[in-house]
């Protein structure tokens, strides 16, 4: 069923005064969650996620028979915050569509984390999904990556994921709920150092000639949030180098010089 908000007017604006290649404003923030070995808070326009990284570790007895001697276990959860998902149904951990896309965001990194290094460990990835206006995908893969990252976890390159779609003839960027319910639309992730294309994953049909001008501006837009990623994690690296160099031995070393 079609919206009756007008998705395109015939300036090229979008219902969120965005052109149609402009992204939605992207904010990163690393603060630390429990117990976790790296985390992160992405919101990307409305859509905000928090993932949480523990390991590696140790296979649970209950998942030893999901162990593998030669490479680490990919453990990821999906959940929806109720407050936050418009949605008045609670879904479980069990629910299909979480399940899919937890399934879905697996794929996405198993060929990218290197879990040759960790034989019979587990990496688990915990995502919380605070907040949704479209673009639940790809914002759940980039806060992964960066998370990922934040726990030491060596990964062989970035994985960048942005959504994209077609109103009439013009290709559109980093969908908004109402949009993705309108528009046929597609998911990209790239990984943006080798070039190698890590997902695609489309639920409505989208004529090839399409889909060729959605992909081409979905990876040239996954490069534009690679140096956004990039730059956020290297501000983080420096905050933490900045705070060690400041640590006890800094002290004694001026209170010695003083003397």
């Amino acid at each position: 069923m079609s919206s009756r908000i007008e998705l395109l007017n015939a300036g090229l604006l979008r219902s969120d005064g965005r052109r149609p290649y402009e992204l939605r404003t992207l904010a990163i923030n690393f603060a630390p969650q429990g117990t976790a070995d790296g985390s992160v808070t992405y919101s990307h326009g409305l859509t905000q996620v928090r993932v949480s990284v523990l390991g590696p570790h140790e296979s649970k007895s209950g998942t030893r028979r999901e162990t593998f001697h030669d490479r680490a276990t990919l453990n990821v959860e999906v959940q929806l915050a109720p407050f936050g998902v418009g949605e008045r149904r609670r879904r479980g951990r069990g629910d299909k569509r979480l399940l899919e896309l937890a399934a879905s965001i697996k794929s996405t990194f198993e060929p990218v984390v290197q879990t040759h290094l960790y034989p019979r460990s587990t990496i688990d990835i915990f995502i919380h999904v605070l907040q949704l206006d479209g673009g639940l995908l790809p914002a759940c893969i980039n806060a992964s990556t960066l998370a990922l990252a934040a726990a030491g976890i060596p990964l062989f390159d970035f994985v960048c994921a942005i959504g994209g779609g077609v109103h009439g003839t013009q290709p559109l960027l980093d969908l908004t709920t109402v949009e993705e319910n309108d528009v046929p639309s597609v998911v990209v992730g790239v990984m943006p150092r080798t070039g190698r294309v890590t997902l695609v994953q489309m639920e409505t049909r989208l004529h090839m000639d399409r889909f060729e001008e959605v992909f081409k501006v979905a990876c040239d837009a996954g490069k534009v949030l690679w140096s956004e990623m990039r730059d956020a994690l290297r501000e983080r690296t420096g905050d933490l180098v900045d705070k060690l160099g400041a640590g006890p031995g800094m002290v004694v070393a001026k209170e010695t010089e003083e003397t």
